[in-house]
């Protein structure tokens, strides 16, 4: 201790100052002179944790391959709307863009002239039926006559042939009856089918049917609406010997093919659809083969000559395993992805993918069952470092619960607001 330090303790006792106060004061004065004088070692910084990254386990499932093709819409049924009988259009009895049903009236064509036709044609048949009665009865009264040899067999044979002739006539007249009764039908333009109309090709006081039918409307059935696939004849090929091979399985016959529909907007078809068939040749233009799909469109929502893309079943895997699609990375070489290993270290897997299914890969070769992929936390990586895995959820998917604290931890918690606090 300094002579100063004597002379203050000195002089502290000599005013009188507690000893036990004493006491503590030089107990300070002699740790702050430590502290200020020792060269103690500073420990070590604390190793940062291992980084946390989202993982999902694979498992091997019966995992089915679908495929998005091109097609375009099709009214299931199409009729054209012709005038059948010449004359002027009176009426236009509908309106344009409207449902009509099979036979609803559509035009009225000026059918007086036929009128006329069926009034003579009807006539014609009433004389030729006076006619018949007339030599049916000459021929019945000859007939006993010729029997008792009071006139003649040739007289017998003319009233008979006259009576043949007279039936003929009447054959004619229904005919022609018939005739005037159909061109008089004619006149009157129907709905030949149920479905959609669109607009008038012809106004009214046009001449119509002149030498030739004259196309009216256009009338078709959208619903159920086709829609005409296209698919290339390779893929095809290599689909069948997949599934020659027993690498795939067929995905059933068409009748239970479905097919789901993604609209130009990106918006997805409610309404499921059925694969009807496959045509049997390839187009020599195109290299490809066209399907047909079987739609409904009870609300109209689809309309004819829109451009779609198909979604359809063709194939399963039995032991693909479905893998999110960002885990994925694309180079040159080939897709891979990083596999989280039991030590924690993170490597890259080379992979075999096959078709994606609801923002998916099917990998069909190169994961084991059990093994944990990694989705996302790329950026955290820092060499060979190992990592933490962490159960990875879609996004917009609620958060697994947080763990309760054991009491190791909240020991340490306390420990560390302690040591804060004294800070």
């Amino acid at each position: 201790m300094s002579l100063w330090s004597r002379a203050r303790v000195g002089s502290m006792w000599g005013a009188g100052v507690a000893p036990a106060a004493l006491v503590a004061a030089v107990s300070v004065v002699l740790l702050g002179a430590c502290g200020k004088g020792g060269n103690a070692p500073a420990a070590p910084p604390a190793a940062p944790p291992p980084p946390e990254v989202g993982v999902v386990t694979v498992a091997p499932a019966e995992v089915g391959l679908f495929t998005e093709l091109p097609g375009r819409t099709e009214a299931s049924r199409v009729a054209q709307v012709r005038a059948r009988a010449a004359g002027i259009l009176l009426q236009r009895s509908f309106r344009e863009g409207s449902d009509v049903k099979a036979g609803q009236v559509l035009f009225q064509i000026d059918s007086a002239p036929y009128r006329a036709t069926l009034a003579s044609a009807q006539a014609s048949l009433a004389r030729a039926e006076a006619n018949l009665v007339a030599a049916k009865a000459q021929a019945t009264r000859y007939q006993p006559l010729a029997e008792a040899q009071a006139i003649s067999q040739q007289e017998l044979v003319s009233a008979v042939a006259l009576q043949k002739q007279a039936e003929a006539d009447v054959a004619a007249g229904k005919a022609a009856v018939q005739t005037a009764q159909i061109n008089l039908g004619f006149a009157t333009v129907t709905a030949p089918i149920s479905g959609r109309i669109g607009r008038a090709l012809v106004t009214e006081g046009a001449l119509v049917g002149q030498g030739e039918a004259t196309p009216l409307a256009l009338v078709q059935q959208v619903d159920p609406m086709f829609v005409n696939i296209s698919q290339p004849v390779g893929d095809v090929l290599r689909l069948r010997a997949a599934i020659a091979d027993g690498r795939l399985k067929s995905a059933g016959g068409p009748a239970s093919a479905a097919v789901r529909l993604v609209l130009e907007d990106g918006s997805t078809y409610p309404q499921p659809g059925k694969l009807l068939f496959s045509d049997l040749s390839v187009d020599p233009g195109s290299g490809q083969i066209v399907l047909r799909a079987e739609v409904p469109n009870p609300k109209g929502m689809l309309l004819p000559g829109m451009y779609v893309r198909a979604r359809l079943e063709l194939a399963t895997v039995g032991g693909g395993m479905l893998v999110p699609q960002q885990a994925l990375q694309r180079s040159s070489q080939g897709d891979s992805v990083m596999v989280v290993g039991a030590d924690g270290k993170v490597a890259p897997r080379q992979v075999k993918v096959g078709a994606g299914k609801d923002g998916q890969w099917v990998v069909t070769d190169g994961l084991k069952p059990g093994e944990q992929v990694m989705v996302d936390g790329f950026q955290k990586l820092r060499g060979p470092s190992p990592v933490k895995p962490v159960p990875w959820s879609p996004p917009g998917a609620r958060p697994a619960s947080a763990p309760a604290s054991s009491p190791g931890t909240a020991v340490a918690t306390a420990a560390t607001a302690a040591s804060a606090a004294s800070r």
